[in-house]
């Protein structure tokens, strides 16, 4: 590994920067038949031979649904500050159509107000992925009506948790919910459709768009914004066919979805690239960007939300997917084989200050997976995990010190859980969960995490006028 400062230093970030941790509710929860929750297109993909590794389900996980007191205990006990969860929308709409589900409802109002009790700010994302199943048996994404009914939930959503929390994430990572979904197979309900992947990803900006609408009337005072996952995509070589491989993936992975949010339309390459699936750089009457739908996407946030994970070279390769293959950058130490790269990180947030947005950044998910386990001693020791994280938050203060408004932090994960495809073959938690017992151990990573939260708030109440410099209670 490169040398890298370990220690949990102090970093050049604003007094109200945000450090957290995050989770998802169908990667967590559990519980999946009980307090009235429906069937989501997840439980469904689960369900399908091949589709999860291992043929593992997320019917318990880390029981979270029965266990998140003690959850949220430690994650006191740690000291963080801020929690990004999600809410299950089969959970609290079981049908994704008509009134909350009561047991949903009271749920999430002791999970959120468990979070204040402790100290803890709640970031809440309207949908990390866990459709319900009904909808997807009407059409899904592809279908307008699943982005209108999305926002009616939202505007449920508002009435009747949004006094408990005031961040707001509508949609996160909307091309995984899209193409990963709809045109890869690799997530549920996988299907392999490009048409659909291109008709979901719209319609997943649009009930982005109407959900920002439902929590501007009913909560004016909220917080909200969308979570993107951004990659960062350079050429291979300096060689004309390497720039265009990179910029077609930029295309298809990045600017489909940052253009609409931030620049009010799709630019004419995202038109070209996808036009036979319907997507205009103009609104029509009754074609997919109807008139109106951009004015919705577009509208002012208060943040963005970055995912960030990886750092990929693209070289042209006519054999490959596109016409590109993906080289991910060395070193790649990871279990997904994805790359330590710090500095990918500090240019994705560079990018989005400087081309698509003025608004406050936050890194709402980043983390790597390696092979953590319990050592006879009863711990578990990650230095992998360590050596990342401390370039990666580095990374934020080298951000901003190049003038990126980067606000917040969110590590992922929060607990090992079921990671998606990959069952429980992947562990991304800083605190370890043993899903036989549902013992948690916090790793050495969760320690070292806490302490560069405590050097960074101790820098912050340093800077506080004492009692005696005339603070008043």
């Amino acid at each position: 590994m490169s040398e890298r400062d370990l220690s949990p230093r102090r970093l050049e970030l604003p007094g109200d920067f945000v450090f957290g941790v995050a989770t998802a509710a169908f990667q967590i929860e559990g519980g999946v038949a009980e307090g009235g929750r429906g069937p989501s297109i997840w439980d469904a993909f689960t369900a399908q031979p091949g589709a999860i590794h291992h043929a593992e389900t997320a019917d318990v996980t880390c029981d979270h649904y029965h266990r998140w007191e003690s959850d949220l205990d430690l994650m006191a006990e740690l000291g963080i500050p801020a929690y990004r969860l999600s809410l299950s929308w089969s959970r609290l709409q079981p049908t994704g159509r008509g009134p909350l589900n009561p047991e949903g409802v009271a749920f999430y109002r002791d999970l959120l107000a468990g979070c204040r009790e402790r100290g803890i700010e709640p970031y809440v994302t309207l949908y990390h992925w866990d459709l319900p199943l009904a909808l997807q048996d009407a059409g899904g994404w592809p279908e307008r009506r699943t982005a209108e009914l999305f926002g009616a939930y939202a505007a449920l959503v508002a009435d009747a948790l949004g006094d408990l929390a005031e961040h707001w994430i509508t949609v996160n990572e909307p091309v995984c919910a899209s193409f990963l979904s709809y045109w890869w197979g690799m997530q549920a309900p996988g299907h392999t459709d490009l048409t659909e992947a291109v008709r979901a990803a719209h319609h997943l900006l649009l009930g982005h768009g109407l959900a920002l609408r439902a929590f501007r009337e009913r909560r004016p005072g909220a917080k909200v914004g969308i979570t993107n996952l951004v990659s960062n995509l350079a050429p291979a070589s300096g060689s004309d066919a390497d720039a265009r491989a990179a910029t077609g993936l930029d295309v298809r992975f990045n600017r489909v979805f940052l253009e609409p949010v931030y620049h009010g339309s799709y630019g004419a390459e995202v038109a070209a690239v996808f036009a036979a699936q319907g997507l205009t750089e103009a609104e029509t009457d009754d074609g997919l960007v109807r008139h109106g739908d951009l004015a919705f996407i577009s509208a002012r946030g208060d943040f963005a939300g970055v995912n960030h994970y990886t750092n990929t070279l693209v070289a042209a390769d006519p054999d490959a997917w596109n016409g590109a293959r993906m080289i991910q950058v060395e070193p790649a130490p990871t279990n997904f084989e994805w790359s330590d790269t710090p500095e990918a990180l500090s240019a994705v947030l560079q990018r989005l200050a400087r081309e698509f947005t003025d608004l406050p950044l936050h890194v709402t998910e980043n983390g790597a997976t390696f092979t953590d386990y319990v050592t006879p001693d009863g711990e578990v020791h990650d230095p992998e995990r360590v050596h990342y994280l401390a370039g990666y938050t580095a990374a934020l203060a080298d951000a901003r010190a190049a003038g990126a408004d980067v606000r917040g932090y969110f590590l992922w994960s929060f607990l090992d859980n079921f990671e998606w495809s990959w069952g429980y073959s992947q562990r991304f938690g800083i605190v370890y969960t043993d899903f036989g017992t549902q013992q948690r151990i916090p790793k050495d990573s969760a320690y070292w995490y806490r302490d560069l939260i405590r050097a960074n708030s101790r820098a912050l109440v340093s800077s506080l006028p004492s009692d005696s410099e005339g603070s008043s209670s």
